[in-house]
């Protein structure tokens, strides 16, 4: 049985308390969504699971949302559908009722992944996307030097591709994504040129791998990143990725398809 929060909350990160301001700082990139896109084709019914606020639910699509934290569906748009109260491991509808579903920065929070798959695969005719990150390249970001923590939290939570990839069944393609340097979704690494937005707590509260640090090693974390920048040594480093246009990290694109 999936455990539930207060407020309706179904991973390991509780949106009652970190999804306050989460839209000012995670809205959907447009380079992000054409990738999305791309990848989802020439289909008319899409299933958001994990949905939040509404990110990468383009207008193009008849979307379905599924999001169980009360606090992240009262933050999305008017014009965006109502999301429905469930989870992933338990989808309410029938076998083949989508074209397509995606999840969006959400599996890594599941409390369990093979059945939350699963279930979106039952449900969907077509292609079956997560957008996710590689946990073997999250340590690569500069961020590791400065919040270890962090970064080793996010390793830890985020499946691997192969295990992603073997539970979506059939033929998956995996493709990683560019992250351009304005990029207006917020997770860690979009802010790979622009490092004093980790400065900001309603920055690093948009990324939930924060609130399992605790908050006195936090500050010292944010603290040291402070000195670096006050004193050049940041830039003497990393100056060279302020200019850079886009990135190549961890942000990676799994599409599975029933072969």
């Amino acid at each position: 049985m999936t455990v539930r929060l207060q407020d309706g909350s179904a991973g390991d990160a509780n949106y009652e308390a970190i999804g306050v301001g989460y839209t000012g700082y995670r809205q959907p990139d447009p380079r992000i969504a054409q990738a999305i896109a791309g990848a989802l084709g020439d289909v008319r019914s899409v299933l958001n699971v994990g949905a939040g606020a509404g990110s990468y639910e383009a207008a193009a699509y008849e979307i379905t949302a599924v999001e169980p934290s009360a606090s992240m569906r009262a933050q999305r748009p008017a014009h965006l559908v109502e999301a429905i109260d469930a989870v992933a491991e338990d989808l309410p509808f029938d076998d083949d009722f989508f074209d397509a579903s995606m999840a969006t920065f959400s599996v890594h929070q599941w409390g369990d992944l093979a059945a939350g798959l699963g279930e979106m695969r039952r449900v969907t005719r077509g292609p079956v996307l997560v957008l996710t990150c590689d946990p073997d390249l999250v340590r690569d970001f500069w961020l590791y030097r400065y919040a270890p923590l962090v970064l080793d939290t996010e390793a830890r939570r985020y499946p691997s591709i192969a295990r992603i990839a073997e539970l979506l069944g059939g033929t998956a393609t995996v493709t990683y994504v560019q992250i351009p340097l304005d990029c207006t979704d917020g997770f860690n690494e979009a802010y790979y040129g622009r490092p004093e937005m980790l400065l900001d707590p309603g920055a690093r509260r948009a990324n939930s791998a924060w609130s399992f640090v605790p908050e006195p090693v936090a500050a010292a974390y944010t603290e040291h990143l402070a000195r670096d920048l006050g004193d050049g040594s940041w830039d003497a480093h990393y100056g060279a990725l302020r200019t850079q246009p886009e990135c190549q990290g961890s942000l990676v694109l799994i599409r599975g398809i029933r072969d």
